[in-house]
């Protein structure tokens, strides 16, 4: 098991916007039901922008074993985002988690 998918940090600490022409709806891959639109041209991950924020694809327990129900169809910033980053260092902070060597 990856370090991810016991992690689930970046899931569950940062808004996740990006373009709509991203959603399945519109030619994408990521399904428009798990997400807020914002304006014309931007949506939301769902949950993203909650207090706790938690993405609404994200399923198990923090920091335990975690997976994204929608990994294959996910946002391009989920795919940009990378292990062992200063913002994975972040996240992991926030849910009391130590940072990745």
């Amino acid at each position: 098991m990856s370090a991810c998918q016991q992690c689930g940090a970046c899931c569950a600490s940062f808004r996740v916007d990006f373009s709509v022409e991203e959603l399945d709806e519109n030619g994408g891959s990521v399904p428009a039901g798990l997400t807020v639109e914002l304006t014309d041209t931007l949506c939301r991950m769902r949950g993203t922008d909650h207090t706790p924020p938690r993405c609404a694809a994200l399923t198990g327990q923090l920091g335990v074993q975690v997976s994204c129900g929608i990994y294959e169809w996910r946002s391009s910033p989920c795919r940009e985002f990378s292990e062992g980053s200063d913002a994975c260092a972040r996240a992991r902070l926030r849910q009391g988690l130590p940072a990745l060597n």
